[in-house]
């Protein structure tokens, strides 16, 4: 028997945010497995462990010229995304959330790619590709690690500006002193997911000034609280924003993923990372920095006349 849909959607980040097919298949996938692990009294950090071993294991399998093999790669891929989902739906069903399960969270995928990038070079390199696609490989992970955090940051204020405060949302200054109090010796995991942590938050503010701007004058006005008025403008500009959140980050480029590999056309994955995708992150952060801009202004004028 299915679960209830609003069972389902209670663990959602947010109906806004969620991609069409996370809605029609990880979220179901991944409720039944929050459920499961709940069940079995599996942590979140648990089940992301999981899914490290999965993606891993997936990526590894990309490296042969079979079919069938490269087709259990991909069930496991989606396993592991799903166990991604799930993670997070565990987290919201027991109330279990931690700064560095979101940060290990991050971590996971982060492994899964490394293997698939590196067993797919590898197999280009067998087939008769040159080694210079190691370097393409690195470049093309680099690219996406800037894609999905840059996506990620957007999503992340867009809940925090229409729902209740986010507490996702960490000040750069002070994940520099969490570090810095941090000690290789006693807390190396901890210490390690951190400085990971501390270079994902340096390239999210390397171009996010302007939603950066509005986030410190709705805390300073509104402690956090966005107004009904604000809300309604906000949504109407940036949900259609959400279409390309969605794009940078995962599922678009798994199905290419598969595409390209089922085609043998290694090379034009990465091409795709590098070129298509980048373009259109310079358009996504260009256009969301337009719009944060002028809510800033809109807040602004607005908040100056409710208290003329």
């Amino acid at each position: 028997m299915l679960p209830n849909k609003l069972k389902i959607e209670s663990t959602y980040k947010s109906l806004d945010t969620e991609e069409f097919l996370d809605r029609i298949f990880y979220r179901r996938v991944g409720y039944v497995m929050a459920v499961a692990a709940k069940a079995m009294g599996l942590t979140p950090n648990t089940v992301t462990l999981i899914s490290v071993f999965v993606g891993v294991a997936a990526g590894h399998l990309f490296f042969y010229q079979n079919i069938t093999i490269n087709l259990i790669g991909v069930l496991l891929l989606i396993t592991a995304e799903a166990l991604d989902g799930a993670d997070g739906q565990l987290a919201r069903l027991t109330n279990n959330y931690s700064r560095y399960g979101r940060i290990f969270d991050g971590v996971a995928g982060n492994l899964w790619f490394i293997s698939i990038y590196l067993h797919m070079s590898a197999r280009f390199v067998v087939e008769g590709g040159s080694y210079f696609i190691f370097v393409i490989a690195l470049i093309s992970g680099a690219s996406h690690s800037f894609q999905s955090a840059m996506a990620d940051y957007y999503r992340i204020f867009y809940l925090y500006f229409i729902q209740t405060k986010n507490k996702d949302i960490d000040d750069l200054s002070e994940v520099k002193e969490t570090y810095s109090g941090l000690s290789w010796v006693n807390n190396p995991i901890k210490k390690f997911l951190m400085r990971v942590y501390l270079n994902y938050r340096r390239q999210q503010n390397l171009l996010s000034k302007s939603v950066r701007i509005l986030y410190d004058y709705i805390e300073d006005k509104f402690n956090g609280n966005s107004p009904d008025w604000f809300i309604q403008e906000y949504r109407k500009l940036n949900k259609p924003m959400v279409k390309y959140q969605n794009i940078l980050t995962t599922n678009t480029r798994m199905i290419v993923l598969f595409v390209a590999l089922f085609l043998g056309n290694i090379l034009h994955f990465f091409l795709f990372e590098l070129i298509i995708l980048n373009i259109l992150l310079a358009y996504f952060v260009i256009e969301e920095e337009k719009i944060h801009k002028y809510l800033f202004d809109f807040v602004k004028d607005k908040t100056g006349l409710t208290n003329a």
